[in-house]
């Protein structure tokens, strides 16, 4: 049984070797697991979590490159499921600027991850194990939508249930639509992390502490929101904390906040107060922001302490 579930997106990433320039000037790209879901479950296994990740691919070569790398980072690939008529997702990045990458994804005419349905899923996981992490994506398209909302009133809100609200326009065909779709999940989960662009999608407002006010209001037990060169706000029903950022020479600005949602699963289940796992989730999201690739860059405890010593 794993510690951690996370379930979503899943897809390779491509990244220029060449920084600073458009994408129709790279010459060279570095291949890395992606996805966000896959992400944040490669990050909590680079803490000494358990981990699996619920999602799907194609009959493809980078179906199989996607369940070796999960073994290789040490996140379990049993509930990687074969979509039989789709390809994998590829997802390639324009590093320019390096801060905020444009993406270019390829996943016509549907992801696998968005076909999972509810024989893909490993019920008696969702049940029992610590810690469910589902996506604001998970929800933007059927079958996937109805089977992850089954999967929160199967989970009954359980400690600890996470949404992460992971917004991409292009995946919806208006923001009211993913409003609407993704508010929905917040009254089955105990845990909403997101920023403030994604916290004005579900909630309504980008104001940090007003996006808090009104997850607290229904009944959300712990609310992360990430305010980006302002650090992050942390929130429950008694207290909040704004933790500042750390400053680091920006290399790649994707996989930050997976690099910071593995960290927020490895100090939920350690039982830490959300002020020590808003540090220390910073310092993760910081150290992946200064490397290149997501999967790849992210960073061990010892990594993580040493940038917290400094």
């Amino acid at each position: 049984m794993p510690e951690a579930l996370t379930i979503g997106r899943v897809g390779v990433d491509l990244y220029p070797e060449q920084s600073g320039v458009r994408l129709a000037e790279v010459r060279t790209f570095a291949k890395s697991l992606g996805g966000t879901a896959t992400n944040v479950a490669v990050a909590a296994a680079r803490l000494g979590r358990r981990t699996a990740v619920l999602t799907k691919v194609g009959p493809d070569g980078f179906g199989d490159y996607v369940r070796i790398a999960l073994r290789e980072f040490g996140v379990s690939p049993d509930h990687v499921a074969t979509a039989p008529n789709l390809q994998t997702p590829v997802v390639f990045c324009e590093l320019n600027p390096p801060a905020d990458p444009p993406l270019l994804f390829y996943r016509a005419p549907i992801a696998p991850d968005l076909t999972l349905t509810p024989a893909d899923v490993p019920w008696e996981v969702v049940d029992d194990v610590p810690l469910l992490w589902v996506t604001g994506t998970g929800v933007s398209a059927e079958p996937a939508r109805g089977t992850q909302h089954e999967v929160l009133r199967r989970r009954a809100r359980r400690t600890h249930t996470v949404l992460d609200i992971d917004y991409r326009p292009m995946f919806w065909p208006d923001v009211g639509t993913a409003g609407r779709e993704i508010g929905a999940m917040i009254d089955h989960v105990t845990v909403v992390v997101g920023n403030r662009t994604e916290m004005q999608v579900a909630v309504g407002t980008a104001d940090p502490d007003a996006a808090a006010d009104r997850l607290l209001a229904r009944g959300i037990q712990l609310a992360v929101v990430k305010r980006g060169a302002d650090g992050v706000l942390v929130a429950t029903e008694s207290e909040r904390w704004t933790v500042p950022p750390c400053r680091v020479e920006v290399v790649c600005g994707l996989g930050a906040g997976d690099g910071f949602g593995g960290a927020l699963i490895h100090g939920l289940l350690a039982g830490w107060d959300p002020h020590r796992i808003a540090i220390y989730a910073n310092a993760a999201g910081a150290l992946v922001a200064s490397r290149l690739a997501c999967a790849d860059a992210m960073p061990t405890t010892a990594e993580i302490e040493n940038l917290l010593c400094e």
